[in-house]
């Protein structure tokens, strides 16, 4: 038997280090003499080769389609969270103070074994930073990223990427992910969260808010008979489905809200959310330079949510259609028209989602334009007027824990005759816990705005009257001047 002598390790490393370095000198003249259309053939080619050899098959899940959300990613992000095997390594665990249990999430390049009909799927997620926009994404992670406009701005890119066997290929499709949607769609109804979504650098931020909001419509103080017309309305629209699909009309319905500050708009917003389920998207259109971008924020929005507008009258100058060439010409930073609006709310592009409601809120509904107000825009207007005696009532049960008392006939006089926002009388009824004193505080507070209202009216009358005066003196003067 030949025997010989085996290298010494010295040797070895010489040699390693001398093929790492040659390999270094091919790469570097390669990318400095051949072409990148060359390169990217020799990459595609050698994948091409590699793919072709192995026996698993990849999918990719993007969490954008172009602008729109993907419903898949989300899923897959709510089911992976529920299932934790012996091979899983790492996961991301956290609490706010709205949720009642952890919430586990899968962490970044870590891979989560699943098991469907004795076929074992690896899952892992990939997260790339995006300094550089779309462009430099792709080029990191050596593909094409898809993903659109929409991608560009964003600071990071997420997917996931699920492995498994390439004969059960069909299974995994057309069994599994639907699976999938299935379960996310109902572990998303069982968690019952209301998210709050902003916007940041003119696309919703990927950092969404829980909120945990307590008003809901048996709490609302509101005028009672509007509460139950608007709840009515909204039970409609909610089993209205095939209404809609039958009168050809998208499944929305818009909401106005208008009365003076402190009248509780935004308690209704939150009351609505709670009732329905829905998450808030909470648009403040001096954050969108354009009308394109007004209908990319509406692709991006998911299906069963609210689109607030608060204080449309004042966010931004909407100009009427006519005019609207010379507001772009003198207002370059800002574009958003009137028309651009309309389309966003009540246009074809308002028809991309489903299970969607709009609410305007204004301090000033007659400074609107009259377009904003039709049906089909915003359907159904709700004055959030002052404090009404039912509206008080509510407040009494709230705060004091009453049905009944021997002064609420005095303040519902009161109420009558004076001016005051719910805001105010929940103020009032919220410095003591003490039911009696706390009425008695909040009828000397309505008799002084009675008095302050009777002050403000004389001074009104004595002001008139002095002018009156003047104007007679200064006409009584010009005669005898003629």
């Amino acid at each position: 038997m030949a025997t010989g002598k085996l290298p010494s390790t010295k040797t070895i490393l010489s040699a390693a280090a001398s093929v790492a370095a040659s390999a270094m000198l091919i790469r570097s003249i390669a990318n400095e003499f051949l072409p990148a259309e060359f390169q990217q053939y020799y990459i595609s080619t050698i994948r091409s080769f590699r793919n072709r050899l192995s026996s698993q098959f990849t999918i990719v899940i993007d969490e954008y389609r172009g602008h729109i959300k993907n419903e898949l990613f989300e899923a897959a992000d709510m089911y992976l969270g529920t299932i934790t095997t012996p091979s899983t390594q790492r996961v991301k665990l956290g609490k706010t103070e709205n949720e009642k249990n952890l919430a586990i999430t899968v962490d970044t390049n870590v891979e989560v074994v699943d098991v469907f009909e004795d076929v074992n799927i690896q899952w892992r997620l990939v997260c790339i930073e995006s300094k550089g926009g779309y462009e430099t994404a792709g080029a990191i992670y050596g593909r094409h990223m898809r993903g659109g406009l929409n991608t560009t701005l964003r600071t990071e890119i997420r997917f996931y990427e699920l492995s498994f066997g390439k004969k059960h290929k069909e299974n995994v499709i057309n069994s599994y992910l639907p699976y999938i949607l299935e379960k996310g769609k109902i572990i998303q109804e069982e968690g019952k969260v209301i998210k709050l979504h902003t916007v940041r650098y003119e696309y919703w931020d990927a950092q969404t808010i829980k909120i945990d909001h307590p008003m809901t419509f048996k709490t609302l103080a509101m005028d009672s008979e509007i509460k139950k017309a608007l709840m009515e309305d909204l039970n409609n629209y909610i089993n209205g489905k095939e209404f809609y699909r039958r009168i050809g009309k998208a499944w929305k319905r818009g909401y106005l809200l208008y009365g003076p500050p402190g009248t509780g708009k935004s308690s209704l917003i939150a009351a609505i959310a709670n009732y329905l389920n829905y998450s808030i998207y909470d648009l403040d259109l001096t954050d969108v330079m354009r009308n394109s971008d007004l209908r990319s924020l509406l692709l991006g929005m998911s299906s069963r949510s609210i689109l607030v507008i608060e204080d449309i009258d004042c966010s931004i100058k909407l100009q009427n259609r006519e005019s609207e060439d010379e507001y772009e010409a003198h207002n370059p930073k800002n574009k958003v028209t009137l028309s651009g609006l309309l389309n966003f709310i009540d246009g074809l592009w308002s028809c991309c989602g489903s299970e969607r409601i709009i609410i305007f809120t204004t301090n000033h509904k007659d400074r609107l334009d009259p377009a904003l107000l039709r049906p089909g825009r915003m359907d159904m207007h709700i004055h959030m007027s002052y404090c009404t005696f039912s509206a008080f009532k509510q407040l009494a049960l709230n705060y004091l824990g009453l049905y009944n008392h021997n002064l609420f006939k005095q303040i519902e006089e009161l109420l009558g005759k004076v001016e005051v926002t719910p805001a105010e009388v929940a103020g009032e009824l919220m410095k003591t816990s003490n039911a009696e004193v706390s009425l008695q505080g909040l009828v000397k507070f309505l008799h002084n705005k009675m008095k302050e209202k009777e002050e403000i009216k004389t001074e009104k009358n004595s002001k008139a009257h002095n002018e009156e005066e003047n104007e007679n003196e200064k006409t009584l003067h010009a005669k005898n001047m003629t």
